[in-house]
């Protein structure tokens, strides 16, 4: 990875000293507004809904493509040279950055989505894929380098407070356009605020609190926020997605002793564990909305975090009664 990294950096060096004229003209039409560069959807989504028609706002991330594996090439590594404002979430898919951002010279404002907010550490719940290994090996490791979940915006309440981050950080970095950001920002976080009144309207109603995943599970933030128990086959950021015959046994089981109604899985993940567990059960499958990214159909039609989130609410109504 890191020397791929190194590659794409002499890259840039380059075509940075060939082309920089080029890149001068092509910026020139909006030369008054600054540049802001998410790495993936959710910063993205924050960031033009606070930002409007103040600033030029752009993702890294194509749509439908898997964050946790994506690696920037070296027309991607000059959007980042050449923003004014570089918006990441942090955490295992964005180790690249430090990288780039150490090597590149370049005055760019950095914002990072995991400083905004309080963390919690990654986990492996009962049922789960590595559960059951060596604690002792766990309690080394944790000494060393503690992993913390990276998904922070799936809770509402820090999508909120990640914006009013944003928005400090715009209107330091343009000074011509604070009204606009915080007149932005002040209404999008009504907007958070009534779907987080949603979630707990549909949460203080339900029959019952446990989620179960056939998938990858990168909600702890959502379920720490409201109070949930869940099960699921993998963490969050787990590269693995074919899960063990006692994995799925473990979920089946969990499933019809609880009698829980709904399976769950993330968009644009594999689907085949979530319905050999409702082929079992019975449970009807559906998907809760990760916003990790969305697919190029979504994108063009300007599906937004809150849009995802909303389609999230009737899920969990349907999950938890």
């Amino acid at each position: 990875m890191k020397k791929r990294i190194v590659f794409f950096i002499s890259i840039l060096l380059l075509l940075t000293s060939v082309f920089s004229g080029c890149s001068k003209e092509e910026t020139t039409k909006d030369s008054d507004k600054i540049k802001i560069v998410a790495t993936d959807f959710a910063p993205y989504d924050f960031a033009r809904n606070v930002a409007g028609d103040a600033a030029q706002v752009s993702m890294l991330l194509s749509p439908g493509e898997e964050a946790h594996s994506f690696e920037p090439t070296p027309k991607e590594m000059i959007q980042i040279q050449e923003c004014d404002v570089f918006v990441y979430t942090g955490g295992e898919s964005d180790e690249w950055v430090s990288d780039v951002l150490k090597d590149l010279d370049s005055d760019v404002t950095v914002v990072k989505l995991m400083d905004c907010v309080e963390l919690y550490e990654e986990e492996t719940v009962e049922g789960m894929e590595g559960e059951g290994h060596d604690h002792e090996e766990e309690e080394h490791a944790h000494e060393d380098h503690a992993e913390y979940d990276e998904h922070v915006w799936t809770a509402p309440a820090n999508a909120i407070k990640i914006t009013r981050a944003l928005c400090e950080t715009f209107k330091k970095a343009d000074q011509m356009h604070q009204e606009e950001y915080e007149k932005n920002a002040d209404a999008y976080t009504k907007k958070l605020q009534e779907l987080d009144q949603a979630f707990w309207d549909v949460v203080n109603h339900a029959k019952r609190k446990t989620l179960i995943f056939g998938d990858r599970f990168p909600l702890r933030y959502f379920v720490e926020e409201y109070g949930l128990d869940y099960y699921a086959a993998f963490p969050g950021c787990a590269s693995d997605t074919e899960p063990s015959a006692k994995t799925v046994a473990f979920l089946i089981d969990k499933v019809k002793e609880e009698e829980i109604p709904v399976v769950l899985h993330v968009e644009l993940s594999n689907q085949d564990m979530a319905d050999t567990i409702c082929e079992d059960t019975g449970a009807v499958k559906r998907q809760f909305n990760a916003c990790h990214n969305i697919s190029k159909e979504q994108f063009e039609d300007g599906v937004g975090y809150l849009d995802l989130m909303w389609e999230n609410v009737e899920v969990l109504k349907e999950a938890l009664n």
